[in-house]
């Protein structure tokens, strides 16, 4: 009976989980993977070639949309990580700029550097084709690196600081991406854009077609615009540019969209009616015959040089396909059946969204 009692007292063996070595080797386990997941994301050194490299923040990005952006090109690694840490270290908002990245900066450093315009080495301006010169102004007014001498004052006012010999500024400037040095003038920037918009219309004037409907190259610039706001395919250019030049030269009105839109300014709400196309306006083309007085928007050289070179078809009409891109109609019996086709499909997809 003794040796049975002190078999049954003894202590059972203690599960090595349970055990101190198990926990502190899984804390040190746990310290060891944080420790290669910092070293693999925050500082881990920014991946440049060269000696420096420059890094281009567009104005309304944010920290998140820049991190997966880093994240697909594989400069950077676990982006979670990373936006954790810009939310809990980083309290200021992503600036827009182009900031100089040099060897052996760490990613957490260069996150960090991007929080502050005063890093920025140069400001990035991005003219995309379509937008109007209103457009072009609030942007430059929002950046930070600019100067600002210019876009504040009175449209004549900046025209007769600019030099520009036009009353009407739209659609003067060309569209594309611009690098200038931190703190340059806005008024620098515009003579910049307008002379590359010359340049370009000169060039194009100089090479156009014959027999256009145009009186001088001012009139083939604002062709230019509403060619640029008609459609977004560079295919699709000179066909839209056909149908509207026929037009003009058998005397139709052009009848498009675009230019009421532009001529109701603020009232526009995102929706056209019936009423505002009845509604004459300068540059309502559903009400008057010809072309506006000025351009709708900043045409890119591609529109540019559409104007100048028109298709050699017989069509006067278009109208969207609902799947991308334009039908193009030599009469209206074609037309009114590509319109009737269009509403067809616009139907079968809301049809088909419905459950």
């Amino acid at each position: 009976m003794a040796n049975l009692n002190s078999t049954s007292s003894r202590k059972k063996p203690v599960p090595f989980f349970k055990t101190k070595k198990f926990i502190v080797a899984c804390i040190l386990a746990v310290f060891a993977m944080l420790l290669l997941i910092f070293s693999s994301s925050l500082w881990r050194n920014y991946p440049i070639q060269g000696e420096k490299q420059f890094v281009s923040i567009n104005t309304g990005d944010n920290y998140s949309r820049l991190i997966d952006r880093l994240a697909k090109q594989h400069k950077v690694h676990f982006p979670w990580v990373l936006k954790i840490y810009q939310k809990l270290m980083i309290h200021d908002t992503l600036k827009a700029g182009v900031y100089e990245v040099k060897r052996g900066m760490s990613v957490r450093q260069v996150l960090s550097m991007m929080s502050n315009s005063d890093n920025a080495q140069m400001s990035r301006i991005l003219v995309i084709e379509g937008t109007t010169f209103k457009q072009l102004l609030e942007k430059l007014r929002k950046d930070p690196l600019i100067e600002k001498t210019v876009v504040n004052l009175p449209q004549d006012q900046m025209i007769q600081s600019l030099g520009i010999p036009y009353s009407n500024l739209e659609g003067l400037f060309a569209p594309n991406t611009y690098f200038y040095n931190k703190g340059e003038s806005d008024k620098k920037i515009l003579l910049d854009l307008y002379q590359h918009q010359m340049d370009n219309l000169d060039a194009a004037w100089a090479n156009r077609d014959p027999n256009l409907p145009y009186k001088n190259k001012y009139e083939a610039l604002t062709m230019a615009s509403i060619i640029e706001k008609e459609t977004s395919l560079d295919r699709e250019l000179n066909q839209v540019a056909g149908v509207f030049i026929r037009r003009l030269q058998q005397g139709m009105r052009l009848q498009t969209d675009p230019t009421v839109i532009y001529g109701m300014g603020d009232k526009y709400t995102g929706k056209l009616t019936k009423k505002d196309l009845r509604t004459p306006t300068a540059y309502n083309t559903y009400t008057m015959v010809g072309l506006p007085p000025s351009p709708i928007a900043l045409p890119s050289k591609k529109a540019i040089e559409a104007a100048m070179h028109p298709d050699h078809s017989d069509n006067l009409y278009f109208v969207a396909t609902g799947n991308g891109g334009h039908k193009f109609s030599a009469n209206l019996t074609e037309h009114n059946q590509a319109v009737q086709a269009y509403l067809a499909v616009l139907r079968e997809k809301k049809s088909g969204a419905t459950p």
